[in-house]
Protein backbone atom coordinates (compact mmCIF):
# COMPACT_ATOMS: atom_id res chain seq x y z
CA UNK A 1 0.00 0.00 0.00
CA UNK A 2 3.23 2.00 0.78
CA UNK A 3 3.80 2.28 -3.07
CA UNK A 4 0.12 3.13 -3.88
CA UNK A 5 0.11 6.04 -1.78
CA UNK A 6 3.74 7.28 -3.03
CA UNK A 7 2.53 6.58 -7.11
CA UNK A 8 -0.47 9.16 -6.00
CA UNK A 9 0.95 11.41 -4.20
CA UNK A 10 3.48 11.35 -7.54
CA UNK A 11 1.01 11.90 -9.54
CA UNK A 12 -1.47 14.66 -7.63
CA UNK A 13 2.06 16.61 -6.96
CA UNK A 14 2.86 16.68 -10.78
CA UNK A 15 -0.52 17.23 -12.12
CA UNK A 16 -2.19 19.77 -9.36
CA UNK A 17 0.71 20.74 -7.11
CA UNK A 18 -1.33 19.53 -4.27
CA UNK A 19 0.91 19.91 -0.80
CA UNK A 20 0.51 16.13 0.30
CA UNK A 21 3.26 15.46 3.09
CA UNK A 22 1.84 12.54 4.99
CA UNK A 23 0.54 15.19 7.33
CA UNK A 24 -2.60 14.64 9.63
CA UNK A 25 -3.43 18.72 7.94
CA UNK A 26 -3.26 17.11 4.52
CA UNK A 27 -6.17 14.76 5.07
CA UNK A 28 -8.10 17.63 4.67
CA UNK A 29 -7.08 17.92 1.22
CA UNK A 30 -8.16 14.15 0.80
CA UNK A 31 -11.59 15.38 2.29
CA UNK A 32 -11.66 18.17 -0.27
CA UNK A 33 -10.49 15.64 -3.16
CA UNK A 34 -13.31 13.30 -2.13
CA UNK A 35 -16.18 15.93 -1.99
CA UNK A 36 -14.67 16.87 -5.89
CA UNK A 37 -15.49 13.39 -6.86
CA UNK A 38 -18.46 13.01 -5.98
CA UNK A 39 -19.75 16.36 -7.10
CA UNK A 40 -17.96 15.50 -10.42
CA UNK A 41 -20.31 12.76 -10.67
CA UNK A 42 -18.54 10.34 -10.15
CA UNK A 43 -19.26 6.61 -8.16
CA UNK A 44 -17.87 3.69 -6.69
CA UNK A 45 -16.58 1.99 -9.78
CA UNK A 46 -16.01 4.67 -11.80
CA UNK A 47 -13.27 6.19 -9.27
CA UNK A 48 -12.17 3.09 -8.30
CA UNK A 49 -8.14 3.80 -8.83
CA UNK A 50 -8.45 7.39 -7.51
CA UNK A 51 -10.19 6.33 -4.17
CA UNK A 52 -7.66 3.52 -3.63
CA UNK A 53 -4.78 6.08 -3.88
CA UNK A 54 -6.28 8.55 -1.37
CA UNK A 55 -7.40 5.51 0.60
CA UNK A 56 -3.66 4.37 0.85
CA UNK A 57 -2.47 8.45 1.14
CA UNK A 58 -4.91 7.82 4.73
CA UNK A 59 -3.26 4.32 5.72
CA UNK A 60 -0.30 5.99 5.01
CA UNK A 61 -0.59 9.20 6.85
CA UNK A 62 -1.82 6.50 9.89
CA UNK A 63 1.40 4.89 9.57
CA UNK A 64 4.31 7.91 9.04
CA UNK A 65 2.18 9.87 12.09
CA UNK A 66 0.07 7.61 14.75
CA UNK A 67 2.30 4.51 14.68
CA UNK A 68 0.08 2.17 12.85
CA UNK A 69 1.39 -0.75 10.51
CA UNK A 70 -0.14 -2.43 7.34
CA UNK A 71 -1.77 -5.50 7.77
CA UNK A 72 -3.70 -8.05 5.35
CA UNK A 73 -6.95 -8.51 6.88
CA UNK A 74 -8.14 -12.15 7.08
CA UNK A 75 -11.43 -13.78 6.22
CA UNK A 76 -13.69 -12.19 8.59
CA UNK A 77 -12.44 -8.58 8.62
CA UNK A 78 -12.33 -8.82 4.76
CA UNK A 79 -16.16 -9.71 4.81
CA UNK A 80 -16.74 -6.72 8.05
CA UNK A 81 -14.36 -4.11 6.50
CA UNK A 82 -15.52 -5.05 2.46
CA UNK A 83 -11.48 -4.10 1.92
CA UNK A 84 -8.50 -6.80 1.66
CA UNK A 85 -6.05 -4.48 3.63
CA UNK A 86 -6.29 -2.37 6.40
CA UNK A 87 -3.67 -0.72 9.48
CA UNK A 88 -3.16 -1.91 13.33
CA UNK A 89 -2.54 0.80 15.63
CA UNK A 90 0.08 0.37 18.33
CA UNK A 91 -2.74 -0.86 21.12
CA UNK A 92 -3.64 -3.74 18.65
CA UNK A 93 -7.06 -2.01 16.88
CA UNK A 94 -7.15 -2.25 13.07
CA UNK A 95 -9.12 0.41 11.24
CA UNK A 96 -9.71 0.51 7.50
CA UNK A 97 -8.75 3.85 5.87
CA UNK A 98 -9.86 2.76 2.28
CA UNK A 99 -13.27 2.02 3.51
CA UNK A 100 -13.27 5.37 4.89
CA UNK A 101 -12.75 6.94 1.81
CA UNK A 102 -15.35 5.10 0.19
CA UNK A 103 -17.24 5.99 2.87
CA UNK A 104 -16.70 9.95 2.58
CA UNK A 105 -17.69 9.37 -1.03
CA UNK A 106 -20.75 7.63 -0.35
CA UNK A 107 -21.66 10.24 2.99
CA UNK A 108 -22.03 13.18 0.91
CA UNK A 109 -18.85 15.00 2.53
CA UNK A 110 -20.87 15.44 5.61
CA UNK A 111 -18.61 16.43 8.83
CA UNK A 112 -18.50 12.99 10.51
CA UNK A 113 -16.90 11.45 7.38
CA UNK A 114 -14.13 13.79 7.52
CA UNK A 115 -10.57 12.05 7.14
CA UNK A 116 -8.99 14.87 9.20
CA UNK A 117 -11.35 14.42 11.59
CA UNK A 118 -11.04 10.84 11.71
CA UNK A 119 -7.37 11.16 12.44
CA UNK A 120 -7.57 13.90 15.47
CA UNK A 121 -10.38 11.32 17.11
CA UNK A 122 -8.59 7.89 16.29
CA UNK A 123 -7.98 5.34 19.00
CA UNK A 124 -5.21 3.79 19.98
CA UNK A 125 -2.82 6.45 17.98
CA UNK A 126 1.04 6.35 19.38
CA UNK A 127 1.71 9.42 22.19
CA UNK A 128 4.46 11.39 21.15
CA UNK A 129 7.12 12.00 24.42
CA UNK A 130 7.88 14.95 25.07
CA UNK A 131 11.33 16.33 26.56
CA UNK A 132 11.10 17.41 29.94
CA UNK A 133 11.49 21.04 29.76
CA UNK A 134 14.78 22.15 32.26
Amino acid sequence: MRAYAAAFVGRAAAGHRLPLDYSPASLRIVDFLVDGLRKGGADHERARGALLGLGAYVGEVLVRRAGATWVDFDTDQRAYFGQPVGVRMPDGRVWNPLGRVHNRLAAGGGPEESLHTFYLTLHGRARRVRPAVR
